[in-house]
């Protein structure tokens, strides 16, 4: 049995500190019904416990540890930058080394801003667009998680497109009226709200791989139905690719299905690890944002050389020329993923139970139900009594993924082929752990 008493008593004085003992709500482990390791310290594919256990994880930090967890090179980077201040609240050259090289990676990016989370990267770009077109409301799908500002913790509500009512308590309604909810990859939903609506609408906003209702694809044609029409009626497209940015290709989701926002929001990798993201897109959006132009936004963090040095370390590796012969960074985490979730799929097969594996580049996702999961009604559905007994007889074995079907997983460059092994071994008792679950 795996040892957690240090994390256990850990967790018990963290919940006299903090809300629910955690600073941010998955790490409790709630819908697990059990208690999170605390970790110590990581380093390549492992995760280490104050325990002394060790895990292969595939998390990464919710996304960014693409190279691996305490890469050399941009430990080294930060060491020497550390040196010379951690923070100046003032102009450096890293700010713009770093845009160059998302711009390089991004070309839809015509000037950007660095900010300090996801959040805020969402929450100024919707707020850039209002200020360029003019309009106050804004579209965005139900399933995708756009961070927690106000405007975008909303729900929706009956019909198949409604506006939003809220989320969470602490959300007015006022707040949430300007936010119309429709359900992700139906097209007839959002082409019903723009043709009724659209000279309204300032925005819509997308997660073009859904990564927080599980790992959910695009349907075929869809994003690129969804930019013709908000090109016909003036709509500002932000293509939020906080988590599939560098992700889902090098270039990320617009990349690998073609498609050209006039926004995007980027986040977790363009940090190496530390707290940094991004919005930008069109000049004359972004032209918008002061000190530019009238629209607000300020951070006194933001670009912070700490987080700039780790971005571009980090972006340096994905975007190295690979040797003569070999595919480049992204494409071997490409393949990689594509065995581990090969081999995991027959594993299912061979225990007698059916799953879902949905992958987008070095993104992977898995649902315990049999049919294919592209929108959140069926993810929903998925049998989240099942995940619970998975989860756990993976976490016993030292595998480390998200206590919810809900959340994607990744590959890293870091992930070694004896990784993959082991893991599938540990897939191949955990399966029949859930077999033996479903057929009691």
């Amino acid at each position: 049995m795996l040892n957690l008493d240090k994390s256990q008593a850990a967790f018990t004085e963290a919940k006299t500190l903090m809300p629910g003992g955690v600073n941010s709500p998955v790490r409790s482990y709630k819908s697990m019904d059990c208690d999170p390791p605390f970790i110590d310290h990581a380093k390549g594919s492992k995760i280490y416990d104050i325990d002394g256990n060790e895990y292969i994880d595939y998390i990464g930090s919710w996304g960014p540890m693409v190279v691996g967890h305490a890469h050399p090179q941009v430990v080294e980077a930060l060491q020497k930058v550390t040196e010379k201040g951690t923070s100046y609240g003032a102009p450096t050259l890293l700010e713009s080394d770093l845009a160059k090289l998302v711009m390089s990676v991004y070309p839809s990016i015509e000037k950007i801003r660095m900010v300090n989370s996801g959040t805020e990267a969402t929450m100024s770009a919707i707020r850039a667009a209002r200020g360029y077109t003019g309009r106050e409301k804004f579209v965005k799908f139900i399933g995708c998680y756009h961070g927690h500002s106000d405007s975008l913790l909303v729900k929706a509500g009956s019909g198949a497109a409604t506006f939003g009512v809220p989320d969470s308590p602490g959300v007015t309604k006022g707040t949430a009226q300007d936010t119309i909810t429709v359900p992700y990859n139906d097209m007839a939903a959002i082409e019903q709200v723009i043709t009724e609506q659209g000279n309204e609408i300032a925005a819509v906003i997308i997660e073009p791989v859904a990564g927080n209702m599980g790992l959910v694809l695009p349907k075929q044609g869809y994003l690129r139905r969804l930019r013709e029409i908000t090109e016909q009626h003036g709509i500002v497209l932000i293509f939020d690719e906080v988590m599939c940015g560098f992700r889902a290709s090098l270039g990320g989701a617009q990349a690998a299905y073609g498609i050209v926002p006039d926004m995007t929001c980027l986040g977790k990798i363009i940090g190496g690890g530390l707290p940094v993201a991004a919005y930008g897109g069109k000049t004359e959006i972004m032209d918008m944002v002061a000190p530019a132009g009238p629209v607000y936004q300020a951070g006194t963090l933001s670009g912070n050389p700490l987080a700039m040095t780790a971005g571009i370390a980090t972006l340096s590796i994905l975007t190295a020329a690979p040797e003569e012969g070999q595919p480049d960074f992204s494409r071997v985490l490409t393949i990689k993923t594509k065995q581990l979730l090969l081999a995991l799929q027959n594993a299912a097969k061979e225990a007698g139970i059916k799953i879902q594996l949905h992958q987008a580049g070095s993104m992977f996702g898995l649902f315990f139900n049999e049919n294919p999961v592209y929108d959140y009604e069926t993810s929903a559905a998925s049998n989240q009594e099942a995940f619970k007994v998975y989860f756990k007889a993976m976490l016993e074995q030292g595998i480390y993924i998200a206590p919810s079907q809900f959340e994607t997983l990744f590959m890293s460059g870091a992930h070694t082929s004896e990784d993959i092994a082991k893991t599938i071994e540990a897939a191949k008792i955990a399966f029949k752990a859930v077999a033996d679950f479903l057929n009691k």
